[in-house]
């Protein structure tokens, strides 16, 4: 429970950082409305695509580093200290690339000062918290047909509408890949990854209401 507390504290540093960069003059009143962020993003001229491209180039870069230069670096050096799936549970262990995003997103999630939600999709998830849905699946679909390119569409959910933006979640770490291609869950149906394989997506929604 403590190494979570620390974990969350330190994503929620991160999340607070995030929405300094990306939405200069935008933060700190703690009286704004959920939709706060992007409605003062809109009228400045930032266009909800702008803010989810910007937003995502921060997360992806944060998960890239955390897998590539924490996970798999100790992977390779036999460190006392490991990445494991049920890191909640053992001494000595470190979340993975995956738990870490998701613990993210939560956190963004539940502030009402964000302005947006995301979150993980894919048509072979490990967690089935991430099986893709609606809107998803047609955007992973895109993404497969269209390497190099972004998915965005509007959508409607509980009565309000938002702009939605899927992004390709690629291997970029063999502990990435490595861990998904021997995992228990997987289905008879999972592919085998290697790096740069599309694993899935990274969905980003923003209200435009």
């Amino acid at each position: 429970m403590k190494n979570r507390t620390q974990i969350g504290l330190l994503l929620s540093l991160s999340l607070d950082l995030l929405l300094s960069l990306t939405l200069p003059g935008c933060g700190g009143n703690a009286e704004e409305s959920p939709s706060a962020s992007t409605e003062v993003a809109a009228a400045e001229g930032i266009s909800p695509q702008a803010f989810s491209d910007a937003v995502h180039a921060v997360m992806m870069a944060d998960r890239t580093v955390y897998a590539t230069h924490v996970v798999t670096r100790l992977k390779k050096q036999e460190a006392r200290v490991k990445p494991s799936e049920y890191w909640e549970d053992e001494d000595h262990t470190l979340p993975l690339p995956a738990q870490m995003f998701r613990m993210g997103a939560e956190i963004v999630n539940e502030n009402p000062k964000a302005g947006f939600t995301y979150s993980l999709t894919s048509r072979w998830p490990l967690n089935p918290q991430h099986q893709a849905k609606g809107l998803e699946i047609e955007g992973l679909k895109f993404l497969e047909e269209n390497p190099g390119e972004n998915f965005y569409a509007e959508e409607e959910l509980a009565g309000k509408k938002y702009f939605t933006a899927l992004y390709a979640d690629k291997a970029v770490a063999e502990a990435c890949w490595t861990c998904h291609n021997q995992h228990a869950n997987k289905g008879d149906d999972y592919p085998t990854f290697g790096k740069d394989d599309l694993m899935g997506g990274v969905v980003v929604r923003v209200p435009i209401d």
